[in-house]
């Protein structure tokens, strides 16, 4: 029988994961890679609250490992890749040919116009957008852009994660939708890149994205956590009672290496950090030495 290798992802590395998932099975045949994708908060607490068994778990938000997974669950994060946001639209979409990056916030707010973003309790991209127009309004100095934005956005429009808006786009259901710019690369979606101070994507204005925060459910029932805002960077890590430990840390050096799974994710307009990153020397030195 093949090792299988279990990994919950975020919705947003699909695609690439499918690729790289691909090339590693070529490579080792005697193993068989098993995904499943869905908005990283609600994957971390398939492992935390459910108790699905799992080897591998990658999120569009290294803190939700950080927060939801260590120390009970994993031991380690590794910071793997960046991205940003966008608003994507296709030609079908109301005001295509206008839409810009000085714009989009009027026309977002005109009659008529439909858009949407994920769920901010079980997606990172769904508290990300919200931070994106919180970050407009005080980037653009327009008092009450936010409020008056959301208060548009009917309820059904807000989705459990961020891939599904990529049909409602393309079937002419939706006008915008925000997404990560890969996503919107792999998917050939028009979209408008917005400002670095307002997208999420340059780490070097983190504590300008930090006046930004989203309250979300937190790990019980009736709880909260308020996410603040930072640059978007992608964490993965190994499950502590991982049932195929060693192929799970063939895979994630698979993944890690600058000539397999980084310049997958390079190729599909997602930047991946080379060499990847830990939070210090101790966490180095805690890795399998395979990935170290």
């Amino acid at each position: 029988a093949k090792d299988k290798v279990t990994i919950f992802h975020a919705g947003s590395l699909t695609v690439p994961l499918a690729k790289i998932e691909a090339d590693f099975e070529a490579l080792h045949p005697d193993i068989d890679i098993q995904r499943e994708a869905g908005g990283s908060t609600k994957m971390a607490r398939m492992i935390s609250e459910l108790g699905k068994p799992a080897d591998i778990m990658a999120s569009a938000d290294f803190t939700v490992i950080d927060k939801s997974l260590i120390p009970q669950h994993a031991d380690w994060n590794i910071r793997f890749a960046t991205n940003q946001l966008v608003l994507c639209y296709t030609d079908q979409s109301q005001f295509a040919a206008e839409v810009n990056a000085d714009n989009w916030t009027d026309i977002l707010g005109r009659k008529g116009v439909s858009w949407g973003h994920s769920d901010p309790d079980l997606d990172p991209c769904g508290y990300r957008s919200l931070m994106v127009l919180q970050l407009a309004e005080i980037h653009t100095r327009q008092p009450g852009l936010y409020e008056r934005l959301v208060a548009g956005r009917p309820e059904a429009n807000v989705r459990p994660k961020s891939v599904e808006l990529v049909s409602l786009l393309k079937t002419g259901n939706m006008d915008y939708a925000w997404e990560y710019l890969s996503v919107a690369v792999q998917h050939g979606l028009k979209y408008v890149v917005l400002d670095d101070h307002i997208n999420l994507g340059n780490y070097s204005y983190d504590d300008f994205y930090a006046r930004a925060s989203v309250k979300v459910t937190g790990k019980k029932p009736g709880t909260w956590i308020t996410r603040t805002g930072k640059s978007c960077t992608y964490g993965i890590t190994l499950i502590k009672d991982a049932p195929n430990r060693d192929a799970a840390v063939a895979f994630l050096a698979y993944l890690l290496s600058p000539e397999g799974g980084l310049k997958v994710l390079a190729e599909m307009g997602q930047p991946p950090f080379t060499p990847c990153r830990v939070a210090d020397e101790a966490v180095k030195a805690s890795l399998p030495p395979e990935l170290q």
